[in-house]
């Protein structure tokens, strides 16, 4: 379908920016990513290339972690509410993600789209305070409920072995999560010449 959208834009010859839709991880940082999920992020990398060939203005949006499915459930793979007694903490729980509402990122893309600044690159949302490690996430989550949870630390090996003999659909989301909790995919790197960071430059919102 992005495909299409690409030739159609190529077509009409009048589109001043695109948008592609790849929301969450920035598919040019997990050449690493293992299968069958990186095949996600390999098809994502086949059109921006056919986008940049084309020369078609773009940005790409990072969005990250869409808070409605990992802030209420304490990042659990399971479930979209928190857990009553006990909560899965992926390796240390201390790799940092970030977590964004989804209006947040409907705000910052819209200002995006006719910013000249964002021209030809990638907007990552990423403001400081939304940076938080599943540690951090669970504790403000027993503050506000006053009940602590039994903590169940699950090391990386174990993770990616309980993998094995799933579908391909929970292979590919729980690859995802190894990258981003335990990896720490999300805020591994510093946002180069070729990135802007939503927040600084939409500090208003």
């Amino acid at each position: 379908m992005q495909l299409k959208l690409v030739d159609a834009i190529k077509e009409a010859g009048n589109v001043k920016r695109f948008l592609p839709s790849e929301f969450g991880m920035d598919p040019s940082k997990m050449e690493h990513a293992l299968a069958p999920g990186r095949e996600s992020f390999d098809q994502k990398m086949i059109v921006r290339k056919a986008i940049e060939d084309a020369k078609i203005p773009f940005t790409y949006v990072s969005a990250n972690c869409f808070a409605g499915y990992f802030v209420g459930s304490l990042s659990q793979l399971d479930t979209l509410i928190p857990p009553k007694d006990k909560v899965r903490i992926y390796g240390d729980g201390n790799a940092k993600v970030v977590y964004m509402e989804g209006d947040d990122i409907a705000t910052y893309a819209i200002k995006a789209i006719d910013d000249p600044r964002t021209l030809n690159t990638t907007l990552y949302t990423r403001p400081p305070e939304n940076i938080l490690s599943q540690g951090q996430l669970v504790e403000i989550w027993e503050k506000l409920s006053g009940k602590k949870l039994e903590k169940i630390y699950i090391p990386g090996e174990d993770f990616l072995a309980s993998m094995k003999g799933m579908d391909y659909v929970a292979q590919a989301g729980m690859g995802h999560f190894y990258h981003i909790f335990y990896e720490g995919c999300l805020t591994n790197f510093e946002i180069g010449e070729d990135g802007e960071e939503a927040s600084n430059l939409y500090p208003e919102e």
